[in-house]
């Protein structure tokens, strides 16, 4: 006997279907942390505003997954996660001092 399977949501269709790979994963940390330095308008209220903590923690995370994927990552992903870790530290450090 064969079960029926089970119908799958329209809204978990379309999360399935959406490809990701780690360069987009980290363009989406990175326009996350970016949100959280008010460089970029949060979508939730369409206008610009900081939250240093959670741009710190998301800043943390990029540099917890460079150091966990040291050796196992291709040449254009290792440089993107630099210059993210790079740019993001930079704009981090220099709205904390304000």
């Amino acid at each position: 006997m064969s079960e029926a399977a089970s119908p799958v949501s329209p809204a978990r269709q379309t999360a399935e279907g959406l490809p990701c790979n780690f360069a987009q994963f980290l363009v989406s940390l990175g326009s996350s942390a970016m949100v959280h330095l008010g460089e970029m308008p949060d979508p939730s209220v369409g206008r610009t505003r900081q939250n240093l903590p959670l741009a710190c923690h998301t800043l943390n995370l990029l540099r917890t997954l460079k150091a966990k994927t040291t050796g196992n990552l291709d040449g254009d992903e290792s440089r993107l996660l630099d210059a993210l870790i790079d740019e993001l530290s930079s704009k981090y450090e220099r709205l904390s001092e304000n």
